[in-house]
């Protein structure tokens, strides 16, 4: 006796199954890296704003004061950024011949805190853009 055949059959096969999960692998196999890659300069641009508006800062207190400001507070600006990922920091020497300040921006939570390649943003009073970490080259930091 043959078995009845169902035409109107429910389902899906096994092979059906497996290529939406081959599929659906190298889907996220492409998209989550760029996706990770694309946080973590999210988060580094707050860093870079906030290091661009303290230089900012600080050249309107000189031009104000004669002097750079040695503290974040004096510039209204808080210890870390906006979101909690980097902890900023300032270098100020007010010498009479030569005043300079350093800005720093250190990873210290979230995507950044994982992120190898930049640890530390730094942006000093010639504009001069620096970093630490793996990259290769200051431009992959800064975003230029």
């Amino acid at each position: 006796m043959k078995p009845k055949s169902n035409k109107n059959q429910l389902g899906f096969t096994l092979i059906e199954l497996m290529i939406t999960v081959a599929i659906l692998g190298i889907i996220a196999s492409v998209a989550l890296p760029s996706y990770f890659e694309h946080v973590k300069r999210t988060a580094r641009s707050e860093a870079i704003t906030a290091l661009l508006d303290i230089a900012n800062k600080q050249e309107q207190y000189f031009a104000d004061n004669r002097q750079y400001a040695t503290t974040l507070d004096q510039l209204g600006w808080e210890t870390k950024t906006e979101n909690g990922y980097y902890e900023l920091s300032l270098s100020v020497d007010n010498n009479v011949g030569r005043a300079f300040f350093s800005a720093t921006a250190k990873a210290i939570a979230g995507p950044p805190k994982k992120d190898t390649d930049c640890t530390r943003l730094i942006l000093d009073d010639r504009g001069i853009q620096r970093y630490t970490g793996s990259a290769t080259t200051s431009a992959e930091c800064w975003g230029r």
